[in-house]
């Protein structure tokens, strides 16, 4: 460990300040008092003690995907340049600093015949996405990805760097994973990896003008009552919108889709697809037998930088006429582009683990995402929360985008009370509160 480096530090009127403040999210402005580029742990120490004697909160950004909202002063530790990955193919696991973006691991665990449990987009933070639970792909065969974290490497409040398994320190162990973000900075991840070489996935697309949203949607929740726990999918609705930038077949469209990943062979797979396939003309249909490398594209995600806002609901039922509803409050008629996605868990997600990620018991998590003035998506998000509300278990903190000054519903009473108690020995003056 080199103990000689000086974490690179930008104040606001320095050049270099605005670069490397750009992340993902464009919607929030960070106004950080100062800005430490950490290149090792040892600057995150040197970070954190400065933000301590100061009495700063501290903030930390790898890609800039997930902020909670805009934020003035304090400091702000970005990670981006701590992008070690170590695979380790016997122990069938990995090592990942804090600034690493899933895509490198995935390229990493590939010659092994190995794979992460990423999430849909490559570009992603695999850090922050795994301390919040980490939805992935193959979510309902294996769990969240904080269900197979077997170290982590934190940087607490004392300015310590602290080793935590779940022999080490449980308690501590349990909160970082689900609430990793409120206890200090985690510098590296050691992380399972698991046997998966290929997978049969892709989508089927729909013109919801040509389908009902809401057969369709009922027609998806029954058919996830019959497939087995390697089968991962999900349900979106997106109006695009009529604009060059898009590919002609999409322009203006509102297209309902099917995203599935499914660890089972080909025939497989077709078989657990074809009731899907009959419900009526598709509009596009990328299912296929792939190498796991190429899972990003059954999603899709957009990889630019862009401004979005959204919010999400765990529920114990898929209630199909609330939820058509919500398609409609979301759909091509609404004042401004709103995403609504439905993920079916259940399977894996649904077993415990010694950690902090809630509501496992939820069968499935409706996202809503949305493009424009903040204030202006609360007004179109807030209604349609509001429908789910009998059915809401909670929220969930990967997907509180632009939310963050809301805390409630993040976690159940329980979990709430004990991270709070975890929180007060190890971060007693609420450093990490951004």
């Amino acid at each position: 460990m080199n103990h000689h480096t000086q974490p690179l530090t930008l104040h606001p009127a320095d050049p270099g300040y605005e670069d490397e403040l750009a992340g993902f999210q464009t919607g929030f402005t960070q106004r950080p008092a100062v800005i430490h580029g950490a290149r090792s742990a040892d600057d995150v120490i040197a970070a954190v003690r400065y933000a301590a004697a100061k009495g700063l909160p501290v903030g930390v950004q790898a890609t800039g995907h997930g902020l909670p909202g805009g934020s003035e002063g304090g400091v702000l530790i970005t990670t981006r340049r701590m992008d070690g990955v170590r695979v380790d193919p016997e122990a069938r696991t990995v090592r990942v600093q804090a600034g690493v973006r899933w895509a490198q691991v995935v390229a990493a665990a590939e010659p092994h015949g190995l794979a992460p449990l990423n999430g849909s987009a490559p570009g992603v933070g695999a850090v922050s996405y795994t301390l919040g639970g980490g939805l992935g792909i193959l979510a309902r065969e294996f769990g969240y990805a904080a269900d197979h974290v077997r170290r982590l490497d934190l940087v607490t409040a004392d300015g310590q760097l602290r080793r935590v398994t779940g022999e080490s320190e449980p308690e501590l162990y349990w909160a970082l994973l689900g609430a990793g973000h409120l206890l200090g900075v985690v510098t590296e991840l050691e992380i399972g990896l698991v046997p998966v070489r290929t997978l049969y996935g892709g989508s089927l697309a729909f013109d919801g003008r040509e389908v009902d949203p809401m057969a369709l949607l009922r027609a998806y929740e029954e058919w996830t009552r019959t497939v087995p726990d390697e089968l991962t999918s999900s349900f979106a609705a997106v109006p695009y919108p009529d604009i060059p930038a898009l590919p002609p077949h999409l322009r203006g469209r509102y297209v309902l889709s099917v995203r599935v990943a499914c660890t089972g062979s080909r025939a497989e797979g077709e078989q657990l697809v074809a009731p899907l396939r009959e419900f009526g003309p598709v509009l596009a249909d990328s299912l296929r037998e792939m190498p796991y490398s190429e899972s990003h594209t059954i999603h899709s995600d957009p990889p630019e930088p862009h401004a979005y806002y959204g919010d999400s609901a765990v529920v114990s039922e898929l209630d199909v006429a609330r939820v058509g509803q919500v398609l409609s409050l979301a759909g091509p008629d609404a004042d401004g582009m709103c995403v609504v996605q439905v993920n079916h868990l259940g399977g894996a997600l649904a077993r415990p683990a010694p950690n902090s990620v809630p509501y496992r018991e939820g069968r499935f998590l409706v996202r809503l995402l949305a493009v424009g003035e903040r204030e202006a998506v609360r007004e179109r998000l807030d209604p349609a929360f509001a429908l789910l509300a009998p059915y809401t278990l909670g929220r969930t903190v990967n997907f509180a985008f632009g939310a963050g000054d809301r805390t409630e519903g993040l976690y159940d009473p329980k979990t709430r009370k004990r991270l709070a108690e975890i929180k007060s020995s190890y971060d007693p003056a609420n450093l990490f509160r951004r």
